[in-house]
């Protein structure tokens, strides 16, 4: 057994075998019919007694994923009744960790036998692909993060989604997010502000103060070099590649574009090429930002004592589930006004859905309180039911001792469209700033390429 497995509990490998099985059979790699592997081999392949797996698959049979067979062997159920109504969810495939999806909707079909629910992974998030499978009938609700939403709204999709009402129980701002002209289009899930997460023994190695609220990036600068270690570890990480990292410097800098008599985006000469100046300064300052992380990069860094500090969010935190690193959390740093990019997931239904009751009926469910808290009790992830985030009681996993320190900075969140752009100007930006953070592009490039693209043009010099 190795070492990564030994550190694991009971507890944490039975629910590890669950979610295994409980995915398999919800993604179709374990298909209606089919027997499951013995108890004996399960015992062996997850570590754990006979006693355990007999009760996880009961935990199964109970959610009616399964059912025994006596003498035989453990079955997966099919769908042979023909008054089952089917809802088709896209999601994105990260939300299986970041909200436990896959026992929510075990938890909602265990309360609606009569209503399937058939997840359909999201290989592309962006407009067409969605407004795609909602005019095929291939989705009845689909996870949109608030970026999605815009571009929706932009491409004139606003069609597409089913009016709903309003949760009083879920935060106002998140509701306010997903409107448009005060109308809600998607329900809010789960969200998270950008954070500061670190590891509490390198700044005590160190003999340094943890972060704070009032610490700035000159605090966070200074402090990343005495904690890094040459060959050994960062003292900071960031993704500032991300179109969901870099607009928070931005935000925090009160930048915002300026635009031309024709709506064009203006650069040259604005207040804003200075802020882009300041974040590429910054960018040279931080000598361990990361040019493209793949996803989970800076959270597996933390969580093998590769990195002192990183920029994340709620949702990532979530990487560090049965990691043993002594980690904590508080604002991310500040140019002298406290502010966050607020990132917001949420669910929308199609408009033109066959089966649009039991798909509200979903969706009801999942941003109730019992869903909610259940997300709160057992992922990092905020839920958007006010109650479920601020829920206090007998914890299942360890939880950082600053985790509710968000309740105290929601006067700062800030969605990137605060930057005067849209969702679609956001995806052009992220792919033209990369030049010039990188040092490959003058000032004077950049506003003719970002103020071309903005007109229609292709930003590229004419052929001669």
């Amino acid at each position: 057994m190795d070492d990564h497995v030994k550190r694991k509990s009971s507890r944490e490998r039975l629910n590890e075998m669950i979610n295994k099985l409980r995915e398999d059979i919800v993604q179709g790699h374990r298909l209606a019919g089919e027997y499951l592997p013995s108890e004996k081999a399960l015992a062996e392949q997850f570590e754990l007694s006979n006693q355990s797996v007999r009760k996880g698959l009961d935990l199964l049979v109970r959610e009616r994923f399964i059912e025994k067979i006596p003498r035989v062997g453990n079955k997966v159920i099919g769908d042979w009744d023909d008054s089952k109504r089917t809802v088709k969810l896209g999601f994105h495939s990260s939300v299986i960790g970041e909200a436990s999806l896959l026992q929510l909707i075990a938890m909602f079909q265990g309360a609606n036998p009569r209503i399937k629910v058939q997840i359909v992974p999201l290989t592309s998030s962006s407009f067409h692909y969605i407004g795609n499978y909602f005019a095929g009938g291939l989705l009845d609700v689909v996870m949109m993060n608030y970026t999605d939403f815009r571009e929706c709204i932009e491409n004139g999709g606003r069609q597409l989604l089913e009016p709903l009402e309003r949760n009083p129980g879920l935060y106002p701002f998140l509701s306010d997010g997903f409107a448009e002209e005060g109308q809600l289009l998607v329900q809010p899930f789960i969200f998270s502000p950008l954070l500061l997460a670190y590891n509490r023994a390198h700044f005590a190695e160190r003999g340094l103060s943890e972060p704070d609220s009032s610490w700035t990036w000159r605090d966070a600068i200074r402090a990343a070099d005495r904690l890094a270690a040459p060959g050994e570890r960062v003292g900071f990480h960031f993704d500032f590649y991300s179109a969901n990292r870099w607009p928070l410097l931005l935000l925090q800098l009160g930048a915002r574009f300026e635009r031309g008599s024709a709506g064009e985006l203006r650069i040259a000469g604005t207040g804003m090429l200075d802020s882009l100046r300041t974040c590429r300064e910054l960018k040279n300052e931080l000598a361990h930002l990361s040019d493209g992380a793949a996803t989970g990069e800076s959270e597996t860094m933390l969580a093998k004592g590769k990195a002192s500090m990183i920029v994340t969010s709620f949702f990532y935190l979530n990487y560090l589930q049965n990691s043993n690193v002594p980690f904590d959390i508080a604002p991310v740093p500040h140019f002298g006004t406290p502010m966050s990019l607020l990132l917001s997931i949420g669910l929308a239904v199609n408009r033109a859905s066959k089966e649009k009751e039991p798909a509200l009926r979903l969706l009801e469910f999942l941003t109730s309180a019992p869903a909610q808290t259940y997300i709160r009790r057992h992922t990092y992830s905020l839920p958007a039911l006010r109650s479920a985030a601020e829920w206090v009681g007998e914890e299942k996993l360890y939880r950082p001792s600053r985790f509710s320190l968000f309740r105290e900075t929601i006067p700062g969140f800030r969605f990137f469209t605060e930057l005067g752009i849209g969702a679609i100007e956001l995806a052009r930006l992220n792919r033209d700033l990369k030049m010039y953070w990188a040092g490959l592009e003058t000032e004077e490039e950049l506003s003719r390429l970002i103020e071309s693209r903005s007109r229609g043009g292709s930003g590229e010099p004419a052929r001669q």
